[in-house]
Formats: structure tokens, C-alpha cells, sequence
């Protein structure tokens, strides 16, 4: 029996952060979707609220309340937005896994035509914003670091890729065996391969309140990517320190030159040209061993074996869904 063919389990995973203003108005609006898809196969909600300071816990345990079909994971405080996703990834049961913002950016519309590429037998459903109205700087540098990480990187990621996706449940259980604690979800399931469609979108306007997603938080993300998933920089860092070292030997052979040719006279010391060269070959040691120190941080994080996030409470259950039929297609 296909995916298409029976009563499909579909988790969706939700991570929020201080959007007290807006989660009443997003779970309308998903349930608006997930109403039908609930009469062909059995859905269940996962909010996972990332350490939120305002009143979204509370918004939320209304929400549970009144609907035996959502589970609430409360983490112990802010671990960010990747750890958030993790969190309800490691939760999620379904035979299926959908992943999407809570501040109404991710139409949420596109969740029917996710599953049904599922159930055509893809296993990783993406997303890609084709147009947004964003601020030009923020297109800018996005399109920059794509490129930039497509181009170090040996794992090819596409521009304009989202954390709104869809993935079935092998790609579930690889992403579980990932346990690093830098975590960029967009390559790691990139790096996983499986059977993949890109499903393009309009990003929309936030249902309210301010992006969480700072400059500072871009950038820790963007280091993350570009850390985790190259040793180009490091390679970089190699390629400088040997173009200085060539420099210093045609420096010595030319030096070497006017002592063969007797006119070492004509070699006036100078202390501009000796200055700039040890302020340059100085930098180039500074970007060398920060890049190194910078790699050493990584693996000094993950030796400590530290968990991914903490959870402090879950409200609402797992729910008791019916067993999942056999796929005689991978017996």
C-alpha cells in the first residue's frame, strides 16, 4: 500500500517566539487548511514555544484546550529558532512532517499541496521564495550568502530557501541522527538527499508585531551555515599564508639579485616599505588564526555533548492516532 493509497499520520511543527499577537489569527488560519485534510488523514499541531517572555504561553494553552489535536512544548528559555524546529521534529510521530513559521510569512494554503507531492512519492517537499517584498538591504546580503555558500559549500542549497517544508518520515529519522549543536536544518537536509521538489511561494506580510529574526540573529545563522557545512575558509586562510610566502621568496631572490650584480648600494633601507609588509603579513596571520580559533570553538561546543534545547513542559498529548498500516512497498 502507497502513501496515496491510506490514512496518512501529518505532524505539523510550529515554533514561535514572542507572538502573542498573533497566534490566535495564525491557527485560525491553518485550521482553515488542515479542517479538510483532517477528514483523509490525521493531523495533529506541534507548537513549540521558544522561551517566549510575553503572554504566547497563554495563548497557546488556550489553544490546547480547545483542541485535542495540538501539543504545546515549552522550552526552558530561548534557544533559538533551529533548536525550536529540532525540539518539534523530535517530537513529531507522523508519517509525514511539516515545518513552518508561526508569524503568517508561510502561507500555510501551500500545506495541501505539500502532501500531495508526498503522496506522488517525494520525500522532501521545499520551499522557495520566488517574491518579497522585503527591505533591500535583506535581499541583498540573502542573496549573497546563498551564493557565497553554494559556492564554498560541497552541499548545493538553493536561493530563497526557506525553514516551511515538508519531509517524510526516513528524512525525519536522519535529521534525528544529526545531533550537532550548530544547526542549520536548511543544509542538513540538503546534505540528506532523499527524493526532492522545490514548490515556490509569495512570502506574505506578517499577521503582526516585529521579525525575531535580527541582524545579529542572521548573522549567527549565516556562521553557522558557513562553518558547519565548508572548511573553505580555513583553505583560505592557507591559500593567503602561502601567497605571502611566495612574496617573501621573490623578495629574498630579488634582494639576493643586487648583491650578485654588486650594486648593493642601491638597496636603501626603508621603513615605510618594512612597516606595511609586517601590518600586512600581520593581518593575514590575525584572519588565519581567527578562522582556525573560530573552528576550534565549533568543536569545543559539540565535545561538551550539551543538548540541542531543554524542554520545560509539553501540554496536550501525543493523541491516540491508529496504528500505521504496513507500506508493502518497502517490504
Amino acid at each position: 500500500m502507497t502513501a496515496g493509497e491510506r490514512r496518512l499520520a501529518i505532524d505539523i511543527v510550529v515554533p514561535l517566539y514572542n507572538e502573542e499577537q498573533v497566534v490566535a489569527e495564525f491557527h485560525r488560519r491553518l485550521v482553515d487548511v488542515l479542517t479538510p485534510l483532517r477528514r483523509e488523514h490525521d493531523v495533529r499541531i506541534y507548537y513549540v514555544n521558544d522561551g517566549s517572555v510575553d503572554h504566547t504561553a497563554d495563548e497557546l494553552a488556550k489553544l490546547a484546550a480547545d483542541d485535542p489535536g495540538i501539543t504545546v512544548l515549552e522550552l526552558s528559555r530561548n534557544f533559538g529558532h533551529q533548536a525550536a524546529l529540532t525540539a518539534g521534529l523530535d517530537r513529531a510521530e507522523g508519517d509525514a512532517v511539516v515545518t513552518l513559521d508561526g508569524d503568517g510569512q508561510h502561507p500555510p494554503e501551500l500545506i495541501v499541496d505539500m502532501v500531495a507531492l508526498y503522496q506522488a512519492g517525494y520525500e522532501v517537499v521545499l520551499t522557495q521564495r520566488v517574491s518579497a517584498d522585503q527591505p533591500r538591504f535583506k535581499r541583498w546580503t540573502s542573496t549573497i550568502f546563498y551564493r557565497l555558500l553554494s559556492a564554498i559549500a560541497d552541499t548545493p542549497i538553493n536561493a530563497g530557501s526557506a525553514d516551511y517544508r515538508l519531509v517524510a518520515r526516513p528524512v525525519l529519522e536522519a535529521l534525528r541522527e544529526m545531533r550537532e549543536y550548530h544547526r542549520f536544518l536548511r543544509g542538513m537536509v540538503a546534505w540528506a538527499g532523499y527524493k526532492t521538489v522545490v514548490l515556490p511561494y509569495a512570502e506574505r506580510e506578517r499577521l503582526g508585531g516585529d521579525a525575531k529574526y535580527s541582524l545579529s540573529r542572521m548573522a549567527r545563522l549565516a556562521s553557522d551555515a558557513m562553518f558547519s557545512f565548508s572548511l573553505v575558509p580555513i583553505g583560505i586562510a592557507l591559500v593567503v599564508g602561502l601567497g605571502f610566502l611566495v612574496l617573501a621568496a621573490a623578495e629574498a631572490l630579488w634582494v639576493t639579485s643586487f648583491w650578485l650584480t654588486g650594486r648593493q648600494h642601491l638597496l636603501v633601507p626603508g621603513w615605510s616599505s618594512l612597516m606595511f609588509m609586517v601590518l600586512i603579513v600581520g593581518g593575514a596571520l590575525m584572519i588565519a588564526v581567527g578562522l582556525v580559533g573560530i573552528y576550534v570553538g565549533y568543536i569545543f561546543q559539540e565535545v561538551k555533548r550539551r543538548p540541542v534545547y531543554l524542554v520545560r513542559a509539553v501540554h496536550g498529548s501525543a493523541g491516540d492516532r491508529p496504528p500505521r498500516p504496513r507500506d508493502d512497498s518497502q517490504s
